[in-house]
């Protein structure tokens, strides 16, 4: 199968420029190609992964990926359907920008003959004056073209500022600066960028560059109509320090069945007779939540670390008596605890049976009575037979850390503090 092949079993290739072309260039020698990312936090989070994945493959066959993290276009915003961006001061963006490099750094080569660059377009963009800007790069822009994009009409009325307006002059430069300094003859991005990406390529035309050639992959949607991303808790980040490891495991391994398989085709790079026996599989025995499972390690293992994922993957199972407690780090228990539900405790620690009661587990100390009674409370999975019994300084994981359980699938987490 052919690389345009495949992006395309895959559902990666929503539009392109000139699919002729394109097929031409991917599918033959090496090329260079760029993908955008811009600074608007301190993490790339999973809606990020389509480009960042797709990215991975094209260098995996061969091509060169240049990565720009949009140090000038991080500070303007592109439009909104419904307000103006926050623009942050430039010594905030710049920091994000340095975080993200960081974080790209997993996906993609930075050695060999189609070694990965990372680039800021803030490098171009700074030094040119606003009469350079204008004369340069303005003049090539018609004014009715730029009001055709539905973002930009939608908000003709609202009101836009003449900042965002101008956002697709600077990603067009980019793709016209990339070109000449890089070779770049390819861009690709998600659909919502269609417009700004298509008038890069008319750009570089413009300039009396080219030809180069571009296409959008899909925006990707939950079967359930809420974002792809999002959680109660917000945004899935990359960064573990903002979404920990385990967490992010979770958001995987809680995929919907209606979605799974759509997610392994984009993200996973299993072969396509691999993913197609995984479906199969998951078909025939949708209870086991293979294609979940596999999902899950396989990108926390490439976002965090194959030592992470085993972390996740034990975490999962030691919480609900599947594996041994004692193999978690402090980090991995206490985030799998916090998403659960993580009570605090000062000073000494109450009677196992209260601590069912005060973790909510159970409702009064007399539920916590009945469900110990009948065998269905469980201490760091050990099943608790007296609710009065003192909870040992022996049983605390790192020095800290209870579990407890309820039934099979209730657990609640304490934490000793000092």
């Amino acid at each position: 199968m052919t690389l345009v092949d495949d992006l395309l079993w895959r559902g990666l290739i929503q539009d392109s420029t000139d699919p002729d072309e394109l097929r031409k260039k991917l599918d033959g020698g090496s090329i260079t190609f760029y993908v955008g990312f811009d600074p608007t936090a301190a993490s790339l989070h999973v809606g990020h992964l389509m480009q960042v994945c797709t990215a991975r493959r094209l260098q995996l066959a061969g091509h060169r990926p240049l990565l720009l993290v949009g140090g000038a276009t991080g500070q303007i915003g592109d439009p909104r359907e419904s307000s103006e961006r926050s623009l942050n001061p430039p010594e905030v963006v710049e920091g994000w920008v340095q975080r993200i490099r960081t974080q790209l750094s997993p996906f993609v080569t930075y050695d060999g003959d189609n070694a990965a660059t990372l680039v800021n377009n803030l490098d171009w963009t700074g030094p040119m004056s606003v009469v350079d800007f204008l004369r340069d790069v303005g003049k090539h822009f018609p004014v009715n073209k730029m009001l055709a994009r539905d973002v930009v009409r939608n908000r003709l009325e609202s009101g836009i500022s003449f900042t965002e307006f101008s956002y697709q002059l600077l990603q067009s430069n980019d793709f016209y600066q990339l070109h000449v300094q890089h070779g770049c003859e390819l861009q690709f991005g998600g659909s919502d960028q269609w417009g700004n990406i298509t008038a890069g390529v008319d750009f570089v035309r413009r300039r009396g560059a080219g030809p180069v050639n571009a296409f959008v992959t899909p925006l990707v949607l939950k079967a359930d109509g809420t974002k792809f991303g999002k959680t109660e808790g917000g945004a899935v980040w990359l960064d573990p320090s903002m979404t920990t490891p385990y967490s992010f495991y979770q958001f995987w391994i809680n995929s919907d069945d209606r979605d799974v398989n759509q997610y392994l085709r984009y993200f996973s790079f299993k072969s396509r007779e691999e993913l197609e026996e995984l479906e199969k599989a998951t078909a025939e025995r949708p209870q086991a939540r293979l294609a979940q499972r596999a999902l899950a390690e396989e990108l926390t293992a490439l976002v965090h670390g194959p030592e992470e994922a085993r972390q996740a993957i034990a975490a999962s199972q030691a919480l609900f008596g599947r594996g041994s407690l004692d193999e978690l780090s402090a980090d991995t228990l206490r985030a799998a605890l916090s998403e659960a539900g993580l009570h605090e405790v000062r000073g000494e620690l109450p009677a196992v049976g209260v601590l069912l009661k005060d973790a909510g587990l159970v409702a009064s100390a007399n539920e916590g009575r009945r469900t110990i009674a009948e065998g269905g409370a469980y201490l760091n999975n050990e099943r608790i037979t007296d609710g009065e019994a003192p909870v040992p300084a022996s049983a605390l994981l790192h020095g800290r850390f209870l579990v407890l359980r309820r039934g099979k699938r209730t657990f609640a987490g304490v934490e000793l503090l000092p």
